[in-house]
Order: structure tokens, then sequence, then C-alpha cells
């Protein structure tokens, strides 16, 4: 499992919409986050459709949570963008595989498989600008830190 510039973008996104509860132009959020505006239009589409943001057009539009930031997992914008997120085919979908329920190593990918979507379905859009704002916080207090 690999998550893609895609997944990470989309959530940097998601967190830069949820500091404010006004529209954001598109060109602000791709400066801020340092993505390709042509790169963040496609994510954003996709989002869009998915019911993460909203958006409005013309010269004071731009984009917008479309819920909650504390009721959007990554899980499930990691797997808008994504796809599957299974490390193997025969988590997802057991006819893949002819060794099911007689192989060594299933335990293990599905084990992998928990994990991974238990961490990511655990934190929200919310979470993760509580983050951002503490990695601020601390990027400026060591910046203000006297020299000895």
């Amino acid at each position: 499992m690999w998550i893609s510039t895609r997944g990470q973008y989309g959530l940097r996104a998601l967190v830069e919409l949820a500091q404010t509860n006004t529209l954001m132009p598109i060109h602000k959020i791709a400066e801020r986050q340092d993505i390709s505006l042509h790169y963040l239009e496609q994510i954003l589409a996709t989002m869009r459709r998915a019911g993460f943001v909203q958006s409005e057009r013309g010269a004071t539009g731009g984009y917008r949570l479309a819920r909650d930031a504390k009721k959007i997992t990554a899980l499930e914008v990691i797997v808008a963008l994504e796809g599957s997120l299974a490390p193997v085919a025969c988590v997802e979908d057991s006819s893949q595989c002819s060794h099911v329920n007689a192989c060594g190593t299933e335990s293990l990918w599905r084990r992998v498989d928990a994990t991974i979507t238990g961490i990511l379905g655990s934190y929200t859009v919310a979470d993760l600008l509580e983050e951002a704002r503490f990695q601020n916080a601390l990027k400026m207090m060591k910046s203000q830190a006297p020299l000895e």
C-alpha cells in the first residue's frame, strides 16, 4: 500500500479549508500548500463528487468543506482519492485467491489492513487541523527562541 501525492494533497487541502468557514479560492489553497493548481483542481473535483467539499463559481467563488471537519475521516478521504487500501487483493475480495482460509500469510495481511484502516479511520480533518496548529506553534516558538 502506498499513499500517493493525490491522497496526501487531498488531506492537506481539506485541512487548509477547515481553517475557515468561508469560501477559499483554489489558487490560495494551491499557494499555501505548494500544490500545482491543475493537480489540485483534479483532486478537488473528486472530493466534490465524494461530498467532502462544495464549490461556487465566479469572482468571489472558491471551495469550502461540505461537512463538519469532525465528521470527515482520513480513511474516507484516502479511499475516495486512492481506492482500496488493502495490502493484497484477497483481503478485499476473497475470490481473488485460491488459498483463502488455507494461507499462512492471510491473517498477517488482514491485520495489516485492519491496522491501517483503524488508524486512518480514527483521525478526522479536525484532528489534522489541530496537529497542524500545534506544529505551527512549535515552529514559531523555535524561531523566537534566543540564540545561545
